[in-house]
């Protein structure tokens, strides 16, 4: 099997993330014209349900399989390998068999008592099927993960959103005549194809790649993996109560929102439609650079759990201080670029601007997101993850009262709820730096810190300048397009120039990379 290094693998996802992020963004701009900010919100309100059944189904076993069978492979226990397979399959098939028609029967009641909407029924019952789907493909992810082979999940994260994108428009038109909760279901449908077909290809690359018979002895496995299922739970349900968290506190949010925007006097039609502008049109413009520091994380779970198993800390500390790095610096220029463009951006990709305004609002405050992915895998494969998992609550817990506290309040409204959530932001991700800070020989290097800072501040000034100054009778798209590419041309020559990243990271980009790391001055 292809075992990729640390930075080849994590460059393999970024490619696969970006080009998904920029698929993802079509399908939602497709959704978005189809259906408008209220059908957005429809969907939007149904995806945290879903998020919460796969979080309880999945049970955390995608990180734990990944720390499991890379230290498994540093020893070359294939065995051991196996059974770490055959014990996450059974326990994720057995949960998707309980809760998938779980979700099903409770779908209108929830609709009806709990986001007092029934039309969000059809969006809950329409992406229920996509249960064990995600389950059974998490498991092979981790499988492929913890070999450190990044191409097989990477292929099936673009693949997944070809088959959506494909889809999406031809079934929310289909069913639009209906009414608008049940083009919102067609977009959920499309998403399940999507999810299938993308297991049914890591199915078949898991059957070709894999140097172990998972059939043979399947149910002796089964009855003889009580340690490796203990072993599995034993990182599993910190993970788990991590991101149960945060998926309890998602799904709660909506709810939140909607009888809060009630209490300030805002109409659930009209409620609906702004959170529909926050959680479908703002945030996932937020959430895109989250691709390059999730492809950080997920390399790095297996990354340094190989280096503890060696006892090497120095490596652990060189890998965070590197992932730390490269997510500040992808993330610094997406703060820039999402700050001072916001309303062209919204404009042009969503025929709208009136969600500019979160955007520009939580932009700069969202460099935290982007190195708390990196921090919290540190912590699970240097199996803290119940200190992530407390972290991750009092991060949820404030949120969530903030949200009640500032959005009923009339004069700040939706705009409440997205403070609240940019706070809960920057609390988790400080939280788990001081965790870190706490068990590891961590350096805090504030010169590269300031630097970066620096670097923010005049790229943002130069493409505010081009903007506002060039080619200003230029159609609107054309303009913008300019302007962000000058704006990211002048981020990276000081990125060069300042020596904010490594020569030989920028060697490893395929075809440039050996002539960019010339730029770059050698360290002294």
């Amino acid at each position: 099997m292809s075992k990729q290094t640390f930075l080849k693998g994590t460059l393999i996802l970024i490619l696969a993330g970006f080009i998904t992020r920029v698929l993802g963004f079509i399908n939602r701009i497709v959704v978005a014209r189809f259906i408008g900010e209220e059908g957005v919100g429809l969907y939007m309100m149904a995806v945290p349900t879903l998020v919460l059944v796969i979080t309880i189904t999945q049970l955390g076993l995608p990180v734990a399989i990944s720390k499991l069978v890379a230290e498994a492979e540093a020893q070359g226990d294939h065995r051991k390998i196996k059974k770490i397979l055959v014990v996450s399959l059974t326990v994720t098939g057995t949960l998707s068999i309980l809760f998938t028609p779980a979700m099903g029967f409770l779908a209108p009641i929830l609709a009806e008592e709990v986001f007092t909407d029934d039309r969000i029924k059809w969006p809950l019952l329409a992406i229920a099927p996509v249960v064990p789907i995600v389950a059974i493909s998490s498991v092979i992810r981790g499988y492929f993960q913890g070999k450190q082979n990044m191409r097989p999940a990477a292929a099936s994260q673009v693949l997944e959103q070809v088959v959506r994108i494909s889809l999406v428009a031809l079934f929310t038109s289909a069913f639009l005549p209906y009414g608008i909760e049940y083009a919102a279901a067609g977009a959920m449908i499309s998403a399940v194809i999507g999810e299938l077909v993308s297991l049914i290809y890591l199915a078949a690359m898991f059957k070709v790649k894999k140097k172990i018979k998972i059939r043979r002895k399947f149910f002796k496995s089964v009855k003889n993996g009580k340690e490796t299922f203990n072993q599995l739970m034993s990182i599993a349900l910190p993970t788990t109560g991590s991101r149960l968290i945060g998926s309890i506190s998602w799904f709660f949010e909506p709810i939140v929102v909607a009888n809060s925007l009630a209490i300030a006097g805002v109409l659930t039609t009209v409620a609906t439609k702004q959170y529909g502008g926050l959680t479908g049109y703002a945030l996932p413009l937020l959430m895109l650079p989250s691709f390059i520091t999730f492809s950080l994380s997920t390399s790095l779970v297996p990354a340094i759990s190989e280096a503890m198993a060696q006892n090497n800390l120095k490596l652990v500390e060189h890998r965070l201080q590197q992932s730390i790095r490269l997510s500040i610096v992808s993330g610094g220029l997406a703060c820039v670029v999402l700050y001072i463009f916001a309303e062209p951006l919204m404009l042009v990709m969503y025929g709208s601007s009136q969600s500019a305004i979160f955007v520009k609002v939580m932009a700069p405050f969202f460099i935290f997101q982007y190195f708390q992915g990196p921090l919290q895998a540190v912590l699970q494969a240097l199996d803290l993850a119940k200190a992530a998992m407390v972290n991750s609550l009092i991060g949820a817990a404030v949120k969530t009262a903030l949200i009640f506290v500032l959005a009923t309040r009339p004069s700040l409204g939706i705009m409440g709820a997205a403070l609240a959530i940019v706070i809960g932001i920057m609390l988790v991700t400080l939280l788990h730096f001081a965790t870190v800070m706490k068990v590891l020989p961590f350096t805090i290097y504030i010169k590269d810190y300031l630097k970066s800072g620096l670097t923010m501040v005049a790229s943002g000034f130069v493409g505010y300048l081009f903007y506002e100054n060039v080619l200003v009778n230029g159609a609107i798209a054309f303009r913008l397009i300019a302007a962000i590419s000058v704006t990211s041309i002048f981020y990276c020559i000081l990125l060069l120039l300042l020596n904010l990243v490594e020569k030989d990271e920028i060697n490893r980009i395929p075809y440039i990379g050996g002539q960019l790391s010339r730029l770059i001055p050698v360290k002294k």
